[in-house]
């Protein structure tokens, strides 16, 4: 078994065509784990790692994918991850997971839309990174200017460990700061680094750009800055302990360049995630809830420790379902029985494998800092797998709320079989693609994140279940929610020819930042204890639906102080059922709002036509950001709320001659304007008769 410390769980996540899958091929070619270099765009030479055939076809990555290789001595274990923020799932469960990561930042535009959700995803798991910038070989790289962005935009301490030789079509490689080499890439894959002296034109700018790096780490060492100011030389083990040190405690990102397509700079990286990335025992202890006493339990990489395991995505091929899981703790052997504290079942792990993207590799036993994936285990994402006796559960995975839903229907009566089939695996792979009835029309209703994840499933459907549906049009995920605070006292009485139905619960509602919370306030056995679970239960069920349009309630928190009930005809059905209509009945009262989806919509254009851009940005209830010129082109900023971008696509392309392209982000839920509530109810209204 390899020593935990010597690997390194990692990801590549970037914005949309920053060159992450690129650089994945490039790591697996001088890894030596394949021997013939793929493309994104590459025709019959695929991407290994892009393996589905829909991600071949339309040149982007959908699903994160996994492989492991090693460099030197180090096992990586890595995962690239689609760039699209409709696929942005599959990044935030990765990190979840991993232990360090890679942002691939492009030479030209720097910090974009989709890096900024990706620096969110990776803060919020304390994921230490390197940012590597990439595409140094395109007109108007500028990696000073991208330094700067991850300073201002991202609000990180970003240290320069390298140094440009050329720039654009003349880059030719980089200077080692560290060890003051030059560095350059020969062979016909770049396969074969060439270290030389620095050439003396850039011998002033290579030292001092060394020395503002050295004053930058003299921040985290002591001992350096004494060195620093005795104008002693600083060896290279003292700058490596002193960066890898103030990179796992989130002080400092090193930040690398080169071009993975023009295969310069790869390999340098490789070596820095073996120097400044954190092993399965370097990370912060993960702590996990005792299921009995709910108090946080410490898990620490102990491979004779009892096992603790998540399991962070579900997968199906032709030979079942894929779990992936990471081991926190102990040890996992084929044959094994673990146990699911979700569901309170032992299950039988039948096998156990490393993925080379759709590739297997069947291992006996997997440890403490392993991520593997299992067969033959039913579960879903995010449940906790333990030894029998160690009843734990980790932290899940944060889901964003889908922004956009479309009907569907079967095309042929044959083909409902095969749709439903198809919602049912992709609703357990994917946490974020929702599916639900529409309780007046009947129709099946999909929910997801844009309209390009919505449309790769309906295509999927097709190519994988051959099932062909109908799509309506789409529609904007509303929710509703109150402004103000607002009091009930509701009382349940209902008697007949059997038992009668008693619940009487007094409290408020009023706004909070969760989406949903509950106190319970009662005192003096008002309400006896055993009902109080059933109250938030009904509170519960009356978010789901919304009193204005029918969309679920968010932002209120439910309070409940006093009550009464009655010793025979009180039950956890009547409470359950009071505090839902008590809900409803406060929530009229509490200023009520409906709430739209805003989106971070980031564009990139020629300078000619930025003054068209903001126009339109603006005519679709656009607010205005902020623009950034380089250049020959410019890339605007802006909020825009969803439903104004259906269509946008086609109408930039003809307000750009189709040179402009833009991406967008989920931003935040804000109130519509006091007309557009107005239509949406009486909307709602007729579509109820």
């Amino acid at each position: 078994m390899i020593p935990r410390t010597r690997i390194r769980n990692i990801g590549i996540s970037a914005h949309i065509d920053s060159g992450k899958t690129t650089l994945s091929e490039r790591i697996l070619y001088y890894t030596g784990k394949i021997y013939k270099i793929g493309e994104v765009r590459g025709g019959s030479d695929r991407a290994t790692l892009d393996y589905m055939e829909i991600e071949q076809q339309k040149g982007i990555t959908i699903t994160s994918a996994a492989t492991t290789c090693v460099w030197n001595d180090t096992q990586i274990n890595l995962i690239d991850t689609p760039g699209h923020v409709d696929f942005t799932i599959e990044v935030e469960r990765a990190l979840r997971v991993l232990d360090g990561a890679i942002m691939v930042l492009c030479a030209v535009a720097g910090v974009q839309s989709q890096s900024i959700t990706v620096d969110r995803q990776m803060k919020r798991y304390r994921v230490p990174r390197i940012a590597f910038i990439n595409k140094m070989d395109r007109t108007g790289a500028n990696p000073f200017r991208v330094v700067r962005s991850l300073r201002e935009k991202l609000g990180l301490n970003p240290v320069l460990l390298q140094y440009p030789i050329g720039s654009e079509d003349k880059f030719e490689g980089v200077i080692d700061l560290v060890e003051m080499t030059a560095n350059y890439f020969a062979g016909e894959k770049g396969e074969i680094r060439v270290i030389e002296s620095i050439p003396e034109h850039l011998r002033d700018e290579a030292k001092e750009a060394r020395e503002k790096m050295l004053d930058q780490l003299s921040m985290f060492s002591e001992p350096m800055m004494e060195m620093l100011l005795e104008s002693e030389e600083i060896p290279k083990e003292m700058i490596w302990e002193t960066l890898r040190r103030a990179t796992l405690s989130l002080q400092l990102t090193p930040v690398l360049m080169g071009s993975a397509f023009k295969n310069k700079g790869v390999q340098n990286l490789l070596d820095a995630v073996a120097l400044y990335l954190p092993s399965p025992v370097d990370r912060e202890v993960v702590k996990a809830i005792a299921i009995t006493t709910h108090e946080p339990i410490p898990v620490y990489p102990d491979t004779e420790a009892a096992l603790v395991a998540l399991a962070f995505k579900i997968a199906k091929d032709e030979y079942g379902q894929l779990t992936y899981t990471r081991i926190y703790s102990g040890t996992l052997r084929e044959g094994q029985r673990i146990y699911n504290t979700r569901t309170n079942q032992r299950v039988l792990v039948s096998q156990i494998v490393r993925m080379h993207a759709n590739k297997r590799e069947e291992v006996e036993t997997a440890a403490a800092g392993d991520i593997v994936a299992l067969l033959g285990v039913e579960c879903a994402s995010g449940d906790t797998f333990c030894s029998d006796g160690t009843n734990l559960s980790l932290e899940g995975i944060f889901v964003p709320e889908p922004v956009m839903t479309l009907a569907i229907a079967p095309k042929k009566r044959e083909d409902a079989d095969q749709m439903s089939k198809a919602l049912n695996r992709f609703t357990r792979e994917d946490p974020t693609f929702r599916v639900s009835i529409d309780p007046e029309s009947k129709e099946t209703l999909i929910s997801g994140m844009g309209e390009l994840h919505l449309e790769i499933y309906i295509e999927r459907m097709k190519r994988e279940y051959n099932a062909e549906v109908n799509v309506g049009a789409p529609a904007v995920a509303y929710r509703e929610t109150v402004t103000q605070s607002a009091t009930f006292d509701y009382r349940l009485k209902k008697q007949g020819g059997g038992p009668g139905q008693y619940a009487h619960v007094i409290g408020r509602i009023e706004p909070c930042e969760d989406p949903f919370a509950f106190e319970n306030r009662v005192v003096g056995g008002a309400i006896p204890k055993e009902f109080i679970p059933a109250c938030e239960k009904g509170f519960r069920e009356a978010i789901a639906s919304g009193h204005l349009i029918g969309y679920p309630i968010v932002g209120v928190k439910a309070i409940l102080e006093a009550g009464s009930y009655h010793a025979i005809d009180s039950s956890e059905m009547a409470f359950r059922t009071a505090a839902s209509l008590a809900l409803k009945q406060a929530f009229a009262k509490a200023a009520p709002v409906i709430l739209e989806p805003i989106m971070l919509v980031e564009v990139e254009t020629p300078n000619e036509f930025v003054g068209r851009v903001q126009g339109d940005l603006s005519s679709r209830r656009g607010v205005l950001l902020g623009s950034e010129t380089m250049e020959n082109y410019a890339v605007i900023r802006a909020e825009v709320p969803f439903v104004e971008m259906f269509g946008y696509s086609a109408q930039l392309r003809s307000l750009s001659s189709g040179q402009a392209n833009f991406s967008m982000e989920f931003a935040s839920n804000k109130p519509v304007p006091a007309n557009l509530q107005q239509q949406l109810m009486e909307n709602a209204a007729h579509l109820r008769g």
